[in-house]
């Protein structure tokens, strides 16, 4: 299964939302787009970062530099990151550095400047240029070397997003947020949309904050939050949270307690939460738990109501006298919300 992609619209068509994006989603389907086995992102040799390092059919070690937006230097990093590998040699034992290795820039357009350095460089450098294409809803990335026009294209799992439902009261949809909705399903990009605007209009001393790339809150403050969309890096998907009382205190007789609760989605319908104090935590679903080799789960999984389990709690008919959809538990997030200001 192909990993999503988070993609911004521009005036000129689409492109991917960052370079971390762009480097995610290639990263993730090197092997289905490009024939590559991936090694390593962002090895670190002598203090420089290099992007992607892969291995050929042949046992070539690939140099893969990304670029989301024209850049006039690709060609001097990349000689730099040779000169670096070719000193340390990693990979030994994958890698056969008798053979050369290969090169390659991936980037929306090419400086005239790079076509020059290229010329006159002694090592042979393949400039892949990026593109992001729409056909009627279906996205796809191509790559197309520019000097023998080779291309390569893999789909993009990303749904365009619909604005229809939003209200014009609703201040205006943060990028960030776009950038991350397109790697879900219709269905719950609207119930993201509608639980966002909800939240927007039921106070004034509700605020939307930006806190930097993969989190924005909601609330009075840092001290008085009522809900977080962050954006999980591993899934390519936004997770959503809601203060709400914890599973422990609501089901078995405790004192009350407020939250941070992460949700688990499934279009409008929310199926399982769990406590979740920061962060992402390390619950999963059990039918993720079971997709995975034994050897790297837990020895010893613990399962409760607890921030401390392993699985979220599957929520039951009837969880604070309200139905499991993510509006009604937004609408008891607002409620406990402001029993707290």
């Amino acid at each position: 299964m192909l990993a999503g992609a988070a993609l911004r619209k521009t005036s000129e068509g689409w492109e991917f939302a960052s370079e971390a994006a762009l480097e995610d989603f290639i990263w993730n389907n090197l092997q289905q787009l490009l024939g590559f086995t991936p090694l390593e992102r962002q090895y670190a040799a002598k203090g420089e970062f290099c992007d992607i390092l892969a291995l050929n059919e042949s046992k070539q070690l690939v140099i893969l530099e990304l670029k989301n937006a024209e850049d006039r230097y690709v060609i001097q990093q990349l000689t730099r990151y040779y000169d670096n590998l070719l000193d340390e040699q990693p990979f030994t034992q994958q890698i056969d550095y008798g053979q050369p290795v290969k090169l390659i820039a991936a980037a929306p357009s090419f400086h005239r400047h790079n076509l020059i350095d290229c010329k006159y460089n002694l090592l042979k450098i393949d400039l892949l240029q990026i593109q992001v294409l729409k056909d009627n809803q279906k996205f796809q990335l191509c790559l197309q070397d520019i000097n023998t026009n080779q291309t390569w294209s893999i789909p993009i799992p990303y749904e365009e997003l619909s604005f229809s439902s939003t209200s014009q009261n609703t201040p205006e949809i943060p990028q960030l947020l776009l950038d991350w909705l397109g790697a879900c399903s219709a269905e719950k990009q609207q119930a993201i949309l509608k639980l966002r605007e909800k939240i927007l209009t039921f106070d004034e001393r509700i605020k939307e904050e930006i806190e930097g790339r993969n989190t924005i809150r909601y609330g009075k403050g840092k001290s008085k939050p009522v809900a977080e969309i962050c954006y999980q890096r591993t899934s390519h998907k936004p997770i959503v949270f809601l203060w709400l009382s914890t599973p422990t205190s609501c089901w078995f007789g405790q004192k009350e307690v407020i939250g941070r609760l992460r949700l688990w989605i499934d279009g409008e319908t929310v199926t399982d939460i769990g406590h979740v104090p920061e962060g992402f935590g390390r619950m999963r679903l059990q039918i993720e738990w079971d997709a995975m080799p034994r050897e790297k789960r837990p020895k010893n999984m613990f399962h409760s109501g607890s921030y401390k389990s392993f699985t979220p709690v599957p929520i039951p008919q009837g969880y604070n006298n309200v139905s499991n959809t993510l509006e009604s538990l937004a609408d008891l997030a607002l409620t406990k919300w402001l029993a707290r200001i």
